[in-house]
């Protein structure tokens, strides 16, 4: 599903304003979840990597950069998600060779790429599944807003591109829940990209806030090089494809064609083929997102050009100073 593009307009919406309503029921409901559940105290380190609005805001390379900075510093960390999109309900130790992202979702088969991964709608049954297989410390992809397990570390993700949208919860706009809310139980933010809505100045302003706030950009890998001047056909299926359509254009691609799909979109056979075709007849390559071409049926992978990223950070002693606790 794709966000309504009123989420992300900061002119009134009569839209939004008519489900302002439902909006502050979904946020008090949400207050109240929070404040009747005790959260269970896990017996080794939880960082939780989460953020206040739906959609992709950068959470999971945010979680392989922290997943990889722990394991250089000698840790046994393992990596903990829900599997959203997924069918299987875990405590489930995610193998790329043999578990499809039909069964666990596309994240967690990205994080398997730096560390063990589990998935678990059960979040405790998780972390205890994943510390008697060795783990000493559990870096959580999302569940911040879920309040079953005491988090050691939580840090928000924020896409400052499009910060928080209309400013409203959802159905009436993306929050999760209430800005200050959120950020009063964080202890790190990180804001990926350009600050266009000076969200730092907004997040110093929050009442008895001591909070770390990080700067990063998401960085295409050196192999994306090579597409230089190439004519390239995108397509992609996560919370903004215009994000990765915009990297391809940086890179210096020749963005022939994009096709954008829904956040989590199954692919189909047909699906893929057509695009080729489509890319082949236009001299073009068919290019798509790491989180994407897990998705792609087996047999298409190798006919489809991956363009990753990875999170480049701009304070990283500060950042170093913040994981020592852990480390």
């Amino acid at each position: 599903m794709r966000p309504p593009e009123f989420w992300y307009n900061h002119k009134s919406s009569i839209l939004s304003a008519l489900l302002a309503p439902a909006g502050w029921v979904y946020g008090l409901a949400s207050a109240f979840h929070q404040d009747r559940t005790k959260p269970w105290q896990a017996p080794i380190p939880i960082i939780c990597v989460g953020n206040l609005v739906a959609g992709g805001q950068g959470k999971t390379p945010t979680a392989l950069s922290l997943g990889a900075e722990l394991k250089a510093r000698g840790k046994s960390i393992h990596f903990l998600s829900r599997g959203y999109g997924g069918s299987l309900e875990g405590p489930v130790k995610v193998d790329p060779d043999t578990h499809s992202a039909q069964e666990v979702g596309d994240e967690p088969l990205l994080l398997t790429e730096i560390a063990p991964a589990w998935i678990s709608t059960d979040r405790q049954a998780g972390i205890e599944a994943a510390h008697q297989a060795g783990a000493d410390i559990i870096v959580m992809d999302d569940g911040f807003q879920n309040p079953s397990v005491k988090k050691d570390l939580s840090i928000i993700v924020i896409d400052g591109e499009t910060g928080f949208g209309n400013g409203r919860l959802i159905p009436a706009g993306p929050l999760r829940e209430g800005v200050t809310t959120g950020i009063g139980r964080a202890q790190a933010v990180v804001i990926i990209g350009e600050d266009r809505f000076n969200l730092e100045a907004l997040l110093y302003d929050v009442p008895q806030n001591s909070i770390e706030i990080f700067h990063a950009r998401l960085k295409p890998d050196a192999d994306a090089a090579a597409l230089k001047d190439k004519k390239v056909y995108a397509f992609a299926g996560i919370g903004r494809p215009k994000k990765f359509f915009n990297t391809l254009l940086e890179i210096g691609c020749d963005l022939i064609g994009a096709k954008t799909f829904d956040d989590h979109h199954p692919y189909s056979e047909n699906e893929i083929s057509n695009l080729l075709e489509i890319a082949k007849k236009e001299g073009g390559v068919l290019v798509t997102t790491a989180k994407d071409h897990v998705r792609l049926p087996q047999g298409l992978k190798k006919d489809v050009t991956i363009v990753s990223v990875t999170l480049d950070w701009t304070e990283t002693s500060a950042l170093d100073s913040l994981l020592n606790s852990y480390s």
